[in-house]
């Protein structure tokens, strides 16, 4: 999300605050003071997609790599603890963003993402990746996904489930 606003310095801790601790770091008990700094983010419309442009892409019939990084239960239409309707957008892919992470929460390899990849997009692995999720928000988990194993960088469906539901007329799929 950074990255979209314009910031490209960014990173994430691999295993998050339990591998930091578990390497021996010490954890700051004060607030640092750090000089104040301006940052005028400027969105790249690039980076994303609309509702729009998903709904016109259905219409027109073209083929559009769509990536779900819900888990299973929600994008099947099993269950929806969030929005109001289970399932997913027609034609979409499932990759579950918990399924990028070993169970310690850090991040598989590349190798083992590029194949975890090449597994969700089948044949079509070189087509542009758009990810989506529940509201946006873990879709960027994907977006780091895809950079760790080599691929191309992924557009964001800021949308997402809850946006495609405003509007009861938008198809849903689900899964028998």
């Amino acid at each position: 999300m950074l990255r979209w606003l314009g910031h490209q310095r960014v990173a994430v801790l691999n295993g998050g605050l339990k591998a930091w601790c578990a390497a021996g770091e010490v954890l700051e008990q004060s607030v640092p003071n750090y000089p104040v700094a301006d940052f005028a983010g400027s969105p790249d419309p690039g980076r994303i997609v609309t509702t729009d442009e998903v709904c016109a892409a259905l219409h027109d019939g073209r083929p559009m790599q769509l990536v779900d990084a819900r888990d299973r239960p929600r994008f099947d239409g099993h269950t929806e603890p969030i929005d109001s309707v289970a399932g997913h957008i027609p034609g979409a892919l499932n990759f579950p963003f918990s399924e990028n992470l070993h169970t310690d929460g850090t991040w598989k390899s590349p190798d083992e993402l590029r194949r975890a990849w090449a597994e969700v997009l089948g044949t079509d692995a070189t087509a542009p990746i758009t990810v989506m999720c529940g509201s946006g928000v873990t879709a960027c988990h994907l977006v780091l996904s895809a950079g760790i194993a080599g691929i191309d960088e992924p557009r964001v469906y800021i949308g997402s489930w809850s946006e495609w539901l405003r509007d009861a007329s938008r198809p849903v799929a689900v899964v028998a």
